[in-house]
């Protein structure tokens, strides 16, 4: 790798960096970094970055690559394409798979897969063994082959007592315990939010509250056990915002996280049934997205994630009431981001980084990258205006669903540079 991006614009908010350079990568690394020109010779390879922008690289704290179990849907190997063509190079990804990531073996297994890749691949673990809720995994061990948090999604932990137990284990070495936030006993089989429309269509409501129930649940016990470290994956609701940030009033170690489609999207898209907008939590009313873009500008919300949650045809071309929930957003959010909260000044380039690349490493324990000379090269690069349409035939996932297909983007992925390797997306 020897490549010099001439006038881009980079973007640096631990640094407060945010001015035209010329950057210079070589052999991995950041060998040049400034507004002076660098002394290259006829073997770099130039790039006009007049349009671009460079940023610490992007991070996806909430993916499942659905291997081991359910290679039809993704691989490892297909998953992380994906994040490169979408201009991440770093994920997370979950621990629901089959097995389940709750023994050091199939961590170990991810980890030896994942090797030698442009994208870093950090590992979620299991809460408790096989996700049932009840006894626990062994986190400690887990922990010490490289796993950064502990959740059993897409379940919540269900008893009270199961999370204090899970939250006591995880002090002895402050680790993360994350909680997809619902109590099933309300949701239990629903299809869509809970609301006057749930009832015109006929369809089962999750209401607001089990959300919030189990968020609240876990705040006052993550609090009676210690302050200790607690996150909470796709909130949805305005109950769970004002949660959130009154926790964080109180100094609680309480971290959340959003998706692109709870962000722009609500209920009123599943009237036509269409399966690519169900997902767990589901889209909500237009006031829980108002409070949820709010909690993003305040600060409430940390990070911004795709949640990308891969499913063949087949299995999502069938009734809403049975068709599984999630989608795919590896290869949309930055595109989704750039277009509908950047350039519509909701939020600005430095807070979209923050949420997408510095916060969820911090999350995680991860030193975050920096553009600087001599640091290592781990930078994603984007053009805030290039337009493009979302075409899932452009996607490196094996799966297809997403509800975005066809829209017109503005701002896409450009580049992305990680462990001495370059991607130039095909998006």
């Amino acid at each position: 790798m020897n490549i010099y991006f001439k006038n881009i614009r980079a973007i640096d908010p631990q640094r407060k960096l945010d001015e035209k350079i010329n950057l210079w990568i070589k052999n991995g690394n950041i060998e040049h970094c400034s507004s002076d020109e660098a002394k290259i010779d006829n073997t770099v390879k130039v790039v006009n970055g007049e349009r671009l922008i460079a940023a610490p690289g992007f991070f996806d704290m909430h993916v499942h690559l659905r291997e081991p179990g359910e290679e039809s849907k993704e691989t490892i190997e297909s998953g992380t394409q994906a994040a490169m063509n979408g201009g991440f190079t770093g994920i997370l990804c979950m621990p629901n798979t089959t097995p389940a990531i709750d023994d050091i073996t199939v961590a170990e297994y991810i980890k030896h897969k994942a090797q030698g890749r442009l994208v870093d691949v950090e590992i979620a673990g299991c809460i408790s063994q096989k996700r049932e809720g009840e006894l626990l995994a062994p986190m400690l061990e887990l922990n010490d082959a490289g796993v950064r948090m502990f959740t059993d999604i897409p379940r919540a932990v269900p008893t009270a007592e199961s999370m204090r137990r899970a939250f006591e284990y995880a002090s002895t070495k402050d680790l993360l315990i994350a909680q997809h936030c619902e109590d099933v006993s309300l949701s239990g089989n629903s299809s869509m939010n809970e609301s006057k429309l749930s009832f015109q269509l006929g369809l089962k409501g999750n209401p607001t509250v089990s959300e919030q129930i189990i968020l609240q649940r876990d705040i006052i016990l993550s609090e009676y056990t210690g302050n200790r470290r607690y996150h909470a994956h796709h909130i949805s609701t305005k109950g769970s915002v004002e949660i959130i940030r009154k926790a964080k009033s109180n100094n609680l170690r309480v971290t959340c996280a959003v998706t692109p489609h709870h962000l722009l999207l609500t209920e009123d898209k599943v009237k036509n049934y269409d399966t690519n907008f169900k997902m767990d939590p589901p889209l909500r009313s237009e006031i829980d997205r108002q409070a949820l873009i709010e909690g993003l500008q305040d600060g409430t919300i940390d990070c911004i994630v795709s949640e990308h949650a891969p499913h063949i045809l087949q299995d999502k071309d069938v009734p809403f009431e049975i068709a599984p929930n999630g989608i795919i957003g590896l290869e949309t959010t930055i595109g989704l981001v750039l277009t509908h909260l950047v350039n519509t000044k909701i939020i600005d380039y430095a807070q979209m980084i923050e949420k997408i690349s510095i916060n969820p490493r911090k999350i995680l324990g991860i030193e975050p990258p920096q553009i600087k000379t001599g640091e290592k090269a781990n930078i994603s690069i984007f053009d805030p205006e290039e337009e493009w349409i979302v075409n899932q035939n452009h996607f490196k996932s094996k799966s297809a669903n997403t509800p975005f297909e066809g829209n017109r983007l503005k701002g896409k992925p450009k580049y992305t540079v990680n462990n001495g390797q370059i991607y130039e997306s095909e998006l």
